[in-house]
């Protein structure tokens, strides 16, 4: 099973690539979805980013393939996004990561100031968007938001690339219905069954390879 963990610096493509490299991977499948939240330039950023944190390569579909950037943006207006799921009052004070999420930011609000940081950033440093960057470079950049060393604004760089992350990794698994995962092809490289009704037939058969394809809760 490939990692997908929290990526290193040095290395932000986890797999079997050489380090910030993703090995050949399938085709990249074309996406005709338009983004609810997210503008256009948003979008395209937040499409890099999550690119570069699960590449695709020879053991499966990367953040792309698995429709991670759909599942973001539908999230975004969920009542998660708007963060009513947390308590959001002050006041807002500097905490130990132990006490939980203590910023003022929603997750719509945190991703609209720091992916307009972010841009700002790296239009000063290089003249150049995220996009038109190399893919080193691009791996570079995602390992100082990682270490919190790079000035986005308002946000914590730490605590915007934690999110990004969760919200990845929650998109590359996630049982399809709710956006990401396409066509279960996470599922589908870790032989994960999905939400079959029952599994009585298979209880005792040890030792054997479940044979049948996933199944979405929807």
């Amino acid at each position: 099973m490939r990692r997908v963990a929290s990526a290193a610096p040095a290395a932000m493509a986890i797999g079997t690539g050489v380090a910030g490299v993703a090995m050949s991977s399938p085709a990249r499948r074309e996406s005709n979805f338009q983004p609810r939240y997210f503008t256009p330039a948003e979008w395209t950023l937040l499409v890099g980013l999550v690119d570069r944190l699960i590449p695709a390569d020879i053991e499966g579909p990367g953040a792309l393939e698995a429709g991670v950037p759909e599942f973001i943006d539908l999230q975004m207006n969920t009542p998660y996004g708007y963060g009513a799921l947390w308590y959001m009052h002050g006041p807002f004070m500097p905490a130990p990561a132990t006490l939980g999420y203590q910023l003022e930011f929603s997750p719509r609000a945190m991703y609209r100031s720091s992916l307009a940081g972010l841009d700002e950033q790296l239009r000063k440093r290089f003249s150049k968007s995220f996009d038109e960057l190399d893919t080193g470079t691009r791996d570079s950049v995602i390992g100082e938001l990682e270490l919190g060393k790079l000035g986005i604004g308002a946000v914590p760089a730490a605590d915007f690339f934690a999110q990004l992350l969760q919200n990845t990794r929650e998109g590359y698994f996630c049982d399809p219905k709710h956006g990401g995962n396409r066509d279960m092809a996470a599922w589908k490289m870790i032989n994960f069954p999905g939400a079959r009704a029952d599994y009585i037939d298979w209880v005792e058969q040890y030792g054997k390879r479940y044979p049948l394809a996933p199944v979405s809760s929807a």
